[in-house]
């Protein structure tokens, strides 16, 4: 039997719905599919209420996800490449977070390359980076800018541009049927027949979501159009890190025309 490459992740727990989580369990999901690999993954970047290791289904013992706080430890990286005798350490997220990775890289790399899944999506070029990109064995890029970025700052380290993904058993074209009847039982009479636009993420201040809102109107207002578009925003409407929604669309009067709409429950993922 061919052995199994072994990974380990450093990114925010696999399992959870962020963002990076997301596409760290893309990534893992279609190694294990492919029946080459077996990975570990150091799940951080939230609270854990038990830090016992776990098996993940169905892949069982392939994926085993230690839960930890932050993102790990230097202590914590050296022990698990020594007692599992990983073949990569793979690791996402902003490069803040890993300055403490890098110091020790003169540790790991002669035991296994490092490859970084990065994003960086703005000029002038990083330079103050290219320390941690020469750190580095491989680098996937996120985005066409990231990609000239790292070519550009670091032109000796390997990268390869490998777009964000999404799950296609999800994410899929549907019918006109499906449409018809999910818009008839979820929304509305008033609604139904609206172009409607839906923005599903975090309340944060990088993501923009109240100048969303201010463009939205603004775009209302051209095409005289408030009473046949709506904006439906799945997020906290309140969330400590970003603006206050409710007071934004009150503001700009959106509350009365029903053109903006906050979605706040929360939701399986079938369903959104």
């Amino acid at each position: 039997m061919t052995k199994k490459i072994k990974v380990l992740t450093l990114s925010d727990h696999p399992l959870s719905p962020s963002g990076v989580g997301s596409q760290t369990k893309y990534v893992c999901e279609a190694l294990l599919n492919s029946g080459k690999f077996s990975i570990i993954s150091l799940g951080g970047a939230m609270k854990h209420v038990d830090y016992t290791p776990k098996m993940v289904e169905p892949y069982n013992e392939d994926w085993k996800i230690i839960p930890v706080d932050g993102y790990g430890t230097p202590e914590m990286i050296r022990s698990v490449l020594r007692t599992e005798k990983v073949d990569i350490l793979w690791f996402m997220t902003d490069p803040r977070f890993w300055g403490w990775l890098w110091q020790i890289e003169n540790e790991v790399r002669p035991l296994c390359p490092m490859v970084y899944y990065h994003v960086w999506d703005n000029k002038p070029y990083p330079m103050f980076n290219k320390n941690s990109y020469d750190s580095t064995d491989y680098i996937a890029t996120i985005s066409k800018v990231t990609d000239d970025i790292v070519k550009t700052v670091s032109p000796s380290v390997s990268s390869l541009y490998i777009p964000h993904a999404v799950d296609s058993r999800i994410f899929k074209p549907t019918t006109e049927e499906n449409i018809r009847k999910f818009r008839d039982d979820s929304l509305p009479e008033q609604d139904r027949e609206k172009v409607i636009f839906f923005w599903n993420n975090r309340n944060a201040r990088r993501k923009q979501s109240g100048t969303l809102i201010w463009w939205f109107k603004e775009w209302l207002d051209k095409r005289n159009l408030h009473d046949k578009a709506q904006l439906i925003m799945h997020t906290d409407p309140k969330d400590p890190h970003g603006q206050d929604l409710d007071h934004i669309i009150r503001h700009l009067g959106l509350d009365d025309s029903r053109a903006v709409l906050v979605s706040k429950q929360k939701v399986s993922p079938q369903q959104l």
